[in-house]
């Protein structure tokens, strides 16, 4: 037997070659714990644990809206495609985001689209003197390829805009090596930390910038795939929705007014007539 101190959803660990391996909660997947588990199988596990118990964004970015879902994921740990719950079907990027509205199960997804760029921004709390930057970089860098196993050349930026801290994380498809972590599953377990809800076993992670314990009151999450998402207009955000609908109106409005106007000073036959010579001369020019 052995601890799996890099995913505490596990169960059924034992040695192997010097290796400690384990069993994944809710796929059964066998995972090495000297790495990440992939995201897919981590989302899966959390999934039937519950069952049981500011930098302007490229214009592709996306949030996940969707949350937590029971993922369909490859014996690789890879997520597939495609995923449903009941009869709605969607399409996911490498990081399990949903990138297409939801249609029924007869929906094609013909690739698993690859998250090129992941943009974490967080916000810490109110403070009376702002972090200093270098320190601030140096332990984000440090913590991501100590503690997330990442390669620092993934690592492409680490800014500090007080009080808001943005790290971009990039890896191609070809540029990830055979047992090298994916930038989803990192973002994944970064995120599982800052929340306070650590996939380790038992390793919580603390802020601290210059021996000074930093709290952070934010944290958003944006994607960036290689092939931008298929969302149409039926998925934009009720707000949205609700200041086009306003716009149409009051357009609506102007042109009754402008009618009513004319209507009313006698004008409006005469000015029709006008326009309507107008045009006919601007075509036969």
């Amino acid at each position: 037997a052995c601890i799996c101190e890099m995913n505490k959803r596990v169960s059924n660990c034992r040695v192997d070659n010097g290796r400690c391996l384990c069993d994944a909660f809710g796929s059964g997947v066998t995972v090495y714990c000297d790495t990440l588990t992939p995201k897919c199988l981590l989302m899966k596990a959390e999934v039937m644990g519950s069952k049981s118990g500011r930098r302007e964004k490229p214009k592709d970015a996306f949030e996940d809206t969707d949350g937590l879902y029971d993922p369909e994921c490859e014996n690789s740990g890879a997520f597939k495609a495609k995923q449903c719950s009941g009869n709605n079907c969607w399409c996911v990027n490498t990081a399990g985001v949903r990138r297409t509205d939801k249609h029924d199960a007869d929906l094609k997804c013909n690739q698993l689209v690859r998250t090129t760029w992941i943009i974490i921004e967080m916000k810490h709390a109110e403070r009376n003197a702002p972090l200093n930057a270098e320190s601030l970089k140096k332990f984000f860098v440090d913590t991501i390829t100590n503690r997330y196993l990442l390669d620092g050349r993934y690592i492409t930026n680490v800014l500090y805009e007080n009080p808001y801290i943005t790290i971009d994380l990039k890896q191609n498809s070809s540029d990830k090596y055979s047992g090298g972590v994916d930038i989803a599953d990192v973002a994944y377990y970064f995120e599982k930390d800052v929340k306070g809800d650590s996939i380790f076993h038992n390793n919580i992670l603390n802020v601290s910038i210059d021996n000074e314990a930093v709290k952070l009151d934010k944290t958003s999450v944006y994607y960036v795939d290689e092939i931008a998402p298929e969302f149409s207009m039926q998925s934009l955000t009720p707000g949205v929705i609700a200041v086009i609908v306003v716009v149409v109106i009051a357009i609506v409005a102007a042109i009754v007014v402008l009618v009513l106007t004319r209507r009313r000073k006698g004008k409006y036959v005469k000015a029709e007539v006008k326009e309507m010579n107008e045009m006919h001369r601007g075509l036969n020019a």
